[in-house]
């Protein structure tokens, strides 16, 4: 799969850690144009420096922003306009789990403003970069946690009987809507859009909730949890390889597409679920879209 993606750009978020860095790092072996995004300024150059030595390949950059901050996902737009002028490959991978209740700079329950919002605005205002080019595969890094979510259509930010296993499963269901929703809206493109869950994986989610929690996280991942190499394996797949090559608007386990929940393909759901997040983040869809489905 190497030639693959020799010359592509590969956009990656939530870059400096977990899967999302092992990833950056194998995209960057494969001869990508790495654009990896994190939250932290040194993690970011730190990551930067190690991938560019361990792959040989002086082609990456990285971007710092706090995504669960439109205003910065705005201003990381205007960054990665100067930096390229197309994006073959985004993959939507930051997120996190929050045990209390947070909210977000701009007052939405902060699981909801990182692991959707988050995925919706960039990817919309990303669009024209990504549909511009032919072959170009949008990848939600989504969870099984999502057989367990609904959607809180009335009480979106959980203002009312918070856990934080709820939020979280709430938008890990909305990272399988949207990836269903989108690959319908650009059904006359040639982009694929598919989600994934890495499975139970080594890595720094929850750590955001203090020590104690961090250290009970990562003892249960070290019980039974994969590497953040092994997770990132399919989030490799299905940006790379061959096979998957004009597949769209799937759910992948280690490397199969498989059903996800029964709600997940609720296309009213879907519909209402999209237009929630249009009115949230204030985006609309890409101009390379049909008139049909603008704002």
């Amino acid at each position: 799969m190497k030639t693959n993606l020799e010359g592509k750009y590969c956009l990656i978020t939530g870059a400096t850690s977990g899967v999302g860095r092992a990833a950056a790092g194998e995209l960057a072996r494969m001869g990508a144009n790495v654009l990896g995004i994190g939250r932290d300024s040194n993690r970011c150059a730190e990551a930067k420096s190690e991938i560019q030595n361990a792959s040989g390949n002086p082609n990456v950059t990285f971007f710092v922003a706090d995504l669960s901050d439109m205003d910065q996902i705005h201003r990381l737009v205007v960054e990665i306009d100067s930096a390229c002028e197309r994006i073959d490959v985004l993959i939507n991978n930051a997120g996190a789990f929050f045990l209390r209740r947070r909210l977000s700079k701009q007052g939405f329950e902060m699981t909801w403003a990182l692991n959707h919002l988050n995925y919706f605005l960039l990817t919309n205002l990303l669009l024209d970069r990504i549909t511009g080019h032919p072959h170009a595969r949008i990848i939600n890094v989504a969870s099984g946690s999502h057989y367990q979510g609904t959607i809180n259509f009335e009480d979106i930010n959980l203002e009312r009987g918070y856990s934080g296993w709820k939020a979280y499963s709430q938008s890990k269901l909305a990272n399988v809507l949207f990836t269903y929703e989108l690959d319908r809206r650009l059904s006359n493109q040639e982009v694929t859009v598919n989600a994934l869950t890495p499975g139970f994986v080594a890595t720094r989610i929850g750590h955001n909730n203090g020590k104690f929690i961090a250290f009970l996280v990562r003892l249960v991942q070290k019980a039974g949890g994969k590497t953040p190499e092994q997770g990132a394996e399919t989030i490799i797949y299905l940006a790379a390889s061959p096979e998957v090559e004009g597949v769209s608007g799937k759910y992948f386990v280690e490397k199969q597409a498989v059903e996800s929940s029964l709600l997940s393909y609720d296309l009213e759901v879907a519909r209402r679920l999209w237009e929630m997040s249009e009115v949230l983040t204030g985006s609309t869809p890409g101009k390379n879209l049909p008139p049909v489905y603008r704002a």
